[in-house]
């Protein structure tokens, strides 16, 4: 992995490394010509623009979308030395036709989409994803959206939340996890990611504690909670049904998923397109990452690379 598509950031007082995922993969498998139009769907640090950008002109042009304020200002200072035209946007890509559009543009050469979230934003404190520091029960990546993490569980009726955590989570347990839940916030407000992560845990017990997984016992149900909150899965389908008009003839769209309910929706979207002889599809399989990239990244590890090319 070459150096200078790392980042070293500091969050919360403490430094932590980014190193954008499947980076070498997908230079291998896709070359923009320097004057192509590329849309990063999910900029993040820029690491992945970055990469592609250095292979464009004058004439080329990136468009960034990120729903993070704080990440496009990242992606601003590690972008800005780059000699194509950049222009990043705060929005979801569920716009990204219309935001490509109102910026002039009819038609792109590549879409990608990182599906991850970034290692800063675990890592903040404020955004209130993770489970291994104690921090208040956000979850809200964009935190223009009005309801959070907090207000799901402290206010949703048991039925609803169950079926949230096994829809979203595809967590088998997810009836007594949703027992336990509202039987703890009749004690007061669940506030904090460790206090829910902690209820989880009782409610699984010793098998939750010891079953054979390299997972967490409260991964899946942060894991509905967070695609609940940001409404993921709805805006995902949107920037799939979106691309195959806003690509050229030829043009790329990849896409990196990290769980079973993002690949399915890309695989399914992708073996349509490719019936109606709108995409050829060039991952048959998903590709994911060597041994050498997860031990370097451990974020990378639960990553597939799926890549189709609009005919």
């Amino acid at each position: 992995m070459r150096d200078d598509i790392r980042d070293t950031i500091e969050v919360n007082g403490s430094i932590t490394e980014h190193i954008p995922v499947l980076a070498k993969t997908l230079a291998e498998q896709i070359k923009l010509p320097p004057d192509g139009v590329m849309v990063d769907a999910t900029t993040g640090q820029g690491g992945h623009s970055y990469l592609f950008g250095k292979t464009l002109g004058p004439e080329g042009v990136i468009v960034g979308l990120d729903v993070d304020k704080n990440s496009i200002q990242r992606a601003q200072f590690k972008l800005k030395g780059l000699s194509c035209r950049v222009i990043l946007l705060q929005s979801n890509f569920s716009r990204i036709s219309e935001e490509v559009h109102e910026q002039g543009i009819e038609k792109v050469d590549f879409i990608l989409a990182d599906l991850g979230l970034c290692s800063t934003q675990l890592a903040d404190r404020r955004m209130g994803l993770s489970f291994l520091q104690d921090m208040p029960l956000d979850m809200r990546i964009d935190k223009r959206i009005k309801r959070t993490a907090a207000d799901i569980v402290n206010k949703a009726d048991e039925k609803t939340l169950a079926d949230l955590i096994y829809e979203f989570g595809q967590d088998r347990a997810s009836r007594r996890i949703a027992r336990f839940i509202v039987r703890e916030r009749k004690n007061g407000p669940i506030s904090t990611t460790v206090q829910l992560s902690k209820i989880v845990c009782r409610a699984l017990g010793k098998a939750g504690q010891g079953r054979r997984s390299r997972i967490h016992p409260a991964t899946r149900t942060f894991q509905a909670l967070r695609i609940a909150v940001n409404d993921e899965l709805e805006n995902l389908k949107r920037l799939l049904n979106s691309s195959p008009e806003l690509l050229s003839n030829n043009g790329y769209i990849a896409v990196i998923s990290y769980h079973s309910l993002e690949d399915r929706l890309v695989k399914y979207n992708f073996k349509e397109n490719e019936k109606d002889s709108i995409y050829r599809v060039i991952t048959k399989k998903p590709i994911v990452p060597t041994r050498e990239e997860i031990a370097e990244n451990r974020r990378a590890r639960s990553a597939k690379l799926r890549i189709a090319q609009k005919q």
